[in-house]
């Protein structure tokens, strides 16, 4: 009973508030009361059971939207192994600080991976970890050229247009570039402490992030209202898609032609199943991945969705298991 109920879809109400968090990661329940016409309490009493068991997660995003939608600084990795060691390279590789997301496909020796790395560097896991591992019988990399929209940015179809609107924060002030963020703007220490505590738990309260920082409350409410202002406090809900109902995911490797490109990516981004498309180097020049209902909705996409974009190729992986969504959870304070 346990194993049906955790892989059950979720109530259209409790979807609509996962919606919601999507628009704003730090929504309050009265706001999110007002625009879905619930009660208060009927917010924070379902925010809270979503929460305790961790069926939702509202994280810091672990990918962050670079200037001018330029380069992420990661790669896309694509391992196969020998049969039989998958669970073994999937375990080293989740243990790895630099790799937040790694999902294994229903090929059976198959793992696609994300890892962070800086632009154009010789990434030791690329060029010397992972080709001398015996179990590993191939890899490709793919550096992140730009990008089109990150997981961070998709929203479960499930509000309206109004409410979506209603429930996302006021467009950010174009930061002045001032520093080699990826936002163009260098963060100081007392700004890292504060996005470090709140990586794993996006919803903590001022008053706790600043018990837990050590900071002043009024500092930490004025440092949250900035990088708020700025647009680099970027929230992302982790939740297992088949509880939205849409239990197939699939990543798509796509061949476009050079004067397609452009307008292939943003198609792509504006899709509402796809929640990641970028730009590549390799043999595939656009990556995407999509969510969808079922596998009828699956090939609806690629045969009539796809159609007139430029495509001269695609390859379609279908994810068996996500493996790894970075941050982990908040480990208790052991008592005394």
């Amino acid at each position: 009973m346990a194993r049906a109920s955790a892989n059950s879809v979720l109530s259209l109400m409790d979807q609509r508030l996962v919606a919601a968090l999507q628009c704003d990661g730090r929504v309050s329940a009265e706001r999110v009361a007002q625009v879905l016409d619930l009660s208060p309490a009927t917010v924070r009493r379902r925010l809270h059971a979503l929460g305790a068991d961790a069926t939702v997660r509202v994280v810091i995003s672990p990918v962050a939207r670079p200037r001018n939608g330029g380069s992420a600084g990661a790669l896309f990795l694509r391992i196969r192994v020998l049969r039989g060691k998958l669970d073994t390279i999937v375990a080293a590789l989740a243990a790895r600080e630099d790799i937040p997301f790694i999902d294994v496909t229903t090929a059976g020796d198959e793992i696609f991976a994300v890892a962070r790395t800086e632009p154009g560097s010789r990434d030791p896991l690329v060029f010397r970890q992972l080709p001398s591992t015996q179990a590993v019988t191939s890899l490709e990399s793919a550096t992140i050229l730009h990008v089109f929209r990150l997981t961070s940015e998709w929203r479960h179809q499930v509000l309206t247009a109004s409410e979506r609107a209603a429930l996302s924060p006021a467009e950010p002030a174009p930061a002045v570039a001032s520093g080699s963020g990826p936002y163009g703007v260098d963060t100081d220490d007392l700004e890292q402490s504060l996005i470090d505590a709140l990586t794993p738990d996006a919803r903590m309260s001022a008053a706790a992030l600043a018990a837990r920082t050590g900071h002043p409350e009024s500092t930490v409410r004025r440092r949250l209202a900035q990088l708020a202002a700025q647009g680099r406090l970027i929230t992302q809900v982790l939740v297992e898609p088949r509880r939205l109902a849409l239990p197939i995911e699939a990543k798509l490797l796509l061949n476009v032609a050079p004067d397609h490109l452009a307008a292939a990516g943003q198609a792509l981004a504006d899709h509402p199943s796809v929640h990641g498309a970028f730009a590549t180097s390799g043999p595939s020049n656009l990556h995407a991945a999509a969510y969808f209902p079922d596998l009828a909705a699956l090939y609806g996409f690629l045969s009539r969705d796809l159609v007139g974009l430029g495509i001269t190729h695609v390859e379609t992986a279908v994810v068996s298991r996500a493996a790894k969504r970075t941050p982990a959870p908040l480990q208790p304070v052991p008592s005394r």
